[in-house]
């Protein structure tokens, strides 16, 4: 036998081996790859967590993710469409249930990040996080007090969605559009009382040195999902993203 020849049954054989190496694991664990994929998707999608220290972050993102300033370019720009139709329950019908586990609490706990304290029922009952809205550090010590001062915003609000494209969607699009963790952040429940349906035109985070990382969010979403932008919007984003021209997407 040829020493051509040895290398090529030696590289057959490593290449069965790896294979049977897979499928066991596959046959093992059925679910591991569908997992690992979630978990991939939930690290891409889950930019909600935001701490002192690494505000202003998606300048350092892979330079293989787009600007802010690119994806913006390419959003459509048109007037708002009428609200006429508009409820939440042509989004979803509250926080779907994950493995036992409901979004909003799963949104919670990751930006609490590692201060959240979780019950047996997937309750996040304690922890504290940097609100991103206002800048300010909110800690909490029960369930009660996290229900009645946080909530789960929606980035690009519903409301604003629908009038920008979604109420010409599909019913599973749209339940796509109020329940994915790119749209979603916790914040304080009075700053997004205040933030209602408003866009980048009409309201912005009292905390500045967020803004360039909501407005990338608010891109990220829009073009994700097709939706256009006003004018005014356009121009607001524009405005913000001049200070932080290397903010890249999520």
């Amino acid at each position: 036998m040829s020493l051509k020849t040895i290398h090529k049954t030696r590289r057959a054989i490593t290449a069965l081996i790896l294979s049977g190496a897979v499928i066991l694991t596959i046959i093992v664990n059925p679910n591991s790859w569908q997992k690992k994929a979630e978990s991939n998707a939930k690290e891409v999608t889950s930019a909600g967590s935001v701490e002192k220290d690494v505000i202003g972050s998606g300048e350092q993102r892979a330079e293989g993710v787009p600007l802010a300033t690119e994806l913006l370019a390419k959003l459509e720009v048109k007037g708002r469409a009428p609200k006429t139709g508009y409820k939440r329950t042509e989004f979803y019908n509250g926080w779907p249930d994950i493995e036992g586990c409901n979004l909003r609490q799963r949104i919670l706990k990751r930006d609490f990040g590692e201060t959240a304290k979780v019950d047996e029922k997937c309750n996040v009952v304690a922890g504290k996080f940097y609100e991103p809205y206002t800048g300010e550090e909110m800690e909490f010590h029960s369930r009660q007090e996290i229900s009645k001062q946080v909530q789960i915003d929606h980035v690009v609000a519903l409301s604003d969605a629908w009038q920008k494209g979604a109420q010409y969607k599909s019913a599973e699009e749209r339940l796509k559009i109020a329940t994915d963790p790119l749209n979603l952040i916790a914040v304080q429940a009075a700053a997004n009382q205040q933030k209602s349906d408003g866009d980048a035109a009409t309201w912005l985070p009292k905390n500045k040195s967020f803004r360039c990382q909501y407005v990338a969010r608010q891109i990220s979403v829009k073009y994700k999902y097709a939706l256009w932008v006003t004018e005014a919007e356009k121009e607001a984003m524009s405005q913000i993203l001049e200070s932080c021209p290397k903010q890249r997407t999520y």
